[in-house]
């Protein structure tokens, strides 16, 4: 009889190696297109993947069948580490960007300009609670809907409408008052 995802988190956090690939092979395939679907970049897709059930295989006896499905609580580090993933490769990005020579001295403004509105905007996302940022962060840059989100989050959907009405206010409090 095969054993619930349930059963093989529990066998994992006994150190049961087996039960690790089996739970692999379960939910590796969702894992991945919910990584590929965030990052939108195979190679750190599967980076996500690996981090997280590396993660799983650490926390596992951390997980509580009272509270939510270990297909939710596998899924919820793999989108965390993929939000991880796209935090750096975006900190990594505006890095370049930044070091980037300027075709023409009339757009010298415009980029200065551009980087400079960047800059307010990740101060203010800075400045949220993290799960109002993670919300709108999914959102616009990882391109998720809100049932998406529920979904991914092991959330409600009214809680996401939430955070993302509410980080939306606080961010736009946060941009008026940056000027």
């Amino acid at each position: 009889m095969p054993r619930t995802d349930e059963d093989l988190l529990a066998a994992v956090a006994g150190g049961d190696e087996r039960a690790l690939a089996e739970l692999y092979d379960n939910l590796g395939r969702v894992a991945y297109g919910l990584a590929l679907r965030v990052l939108r970049d195979p190679t750190l897709a599967q980076d996500a993947v690996q981090d997280a059930f590396l993660a799983a295989w650490r926390t596992a006896a951390a997980f509580d069948p009272r509270r939510g499905k270990a297909q939710t609580w596998v899924l919820t580090l793999v989108h965390r580490r993929a939000v991880d993933l796209v935090r750096r490769e975006d900190r990594r990005r505006a890095v370049q960007l930044e070091d980037a020579p300027v075709a023409a001295a009339e757009s010298t403004d415009e980029e200065a300009s551009v980087r400079e509105q960047r800059r307010v905007v990740q101060a203010a996302l800075a400045r949220l609670p993290e799960d109002q940022r993670e919300a709108i962060e999914l959102s616009y840059y990882g391109g998720l809907t809100q049932s998406e989100l529920a979904e991914r989050l092991g959330i409600p959907l009214g809680t996401v409408k939430s955070r993302v009405f509410a980080g939306l206010a606080r961010l736009r409090d946060l941009l008026g008052e940056a000027g």
